[in-house]
């Protein structure tokens, strides 16, 4: 009895060798090659540790990417929040938003204006946090709400230090979630981008928008790029140019600080 059922086994054990790896089984080996939540890895390293062919390890890299399990940072690919979040990972949302706090509440008595702190998740920015007073009721936004990254203008900020194929997959995946009738026009945005980047992450919007709402936005930028963005919402009589420096020089000072964290 025992030894046919051994038979069976083994018999099992080559039909699973003969059939090619699932889907399942190729993401799961990515994943598997991330050793610890800090680990970066190159294509080539990914490619290495799996055995996939590199066109393969590639298409799934962006998948995992458009899908928030993978990033892919200026030291490589990394695991995603998704992933972080499975393991009690949202230490780097903690830290980011002990770190900005004081920041944030100096901003808002500095200008008046309501201050947010966002952060990239998928195609989405999710507000971390909100500092605002009297005018704070006045702006449509909450701390653990989501915005479109490709249309918040604390979202364009982190956008732009992105690779490029990276911005791609996460505005294909938010033109395939939602059905709002505005579109995304890819070269414009990518056009926008650069202007972005050139401005040292700085995002304006004058208030010519249906809210009469102005705001300017700024990246903060961690180790393996954009971690973050903050951004004043205000009247569109403020002059939103003017507080650009304000905005860059608060988020260089929670980078600054993030960094004395880790």
């Amino acid at each position: 009895m025992s030894t046919s059922g051994g038979v069976l086994e083994r018999a099992d054990r080559d039909r699973a060798e003969e059939r090619p790896p699932s889907m399942v089984e190729r993401m799961t080996t990515i994943m598997v090659a991330f050793g610890s939540p800090s680990s970066r890895l190159s294509l080539e390293d990914v490619q290495d540790a799996t055995g996939l062919p590199r066109s393969t390890a590639h298409r799934i890299l962006n998948q995992l990417i458009a899908l928030d399990w993978v990033r892919h940072t200026p030291a490589g690919y990394a695991l995603g929040s998704r992933a972080l979040g499975l393991g009690g990972g949202d230490a780097p949302e903690m830290d980011l938003r002990a770190a900005a706090a004081e920041t944030l509440r100096s901003l808002h008595l500095e200008t008046g204006l309501v201050v947010h702190l966002g952060v990239l998740e998928g195609a989405d920015v999710r507000i971390l946090d909100k500092v605002g007073g009297a005018l704070a009721a006045r702006v449509p936004s909450r701390v653990g709400g989501r915005l479109p990254a490709s249309w918040a203008l604390i979202g364009k900020a982190q956008l732009a230090f992105l690779p490029p194929e990276e911005v791609d997959a996460l505005v294909a995946v938010q033109l395939a979630q939602t059905s709002d009738k505005r579109r995304v026009d890819l070269v414009a945005l990518h056009r926008e981008l650069v202007r972005v980047r050139a401005r040292a992450g700085v995002v304006l919007d004058r208030g010519r928008n249906h809210l009469r709402l102005g705001c300017v936005a700024a990246p903060i930028i961690g180790r393996d790029g954009p971690c973050g963005g903050i951004s004043l919402v205000g009247g569109p009589q403020i002059d939103f140019e003017q507080l650009a420096p304000m905005v860059v020089r608060a988020t260089r000072a929670v980078a600054h600080r993030l960094a004395s964290f880790r």
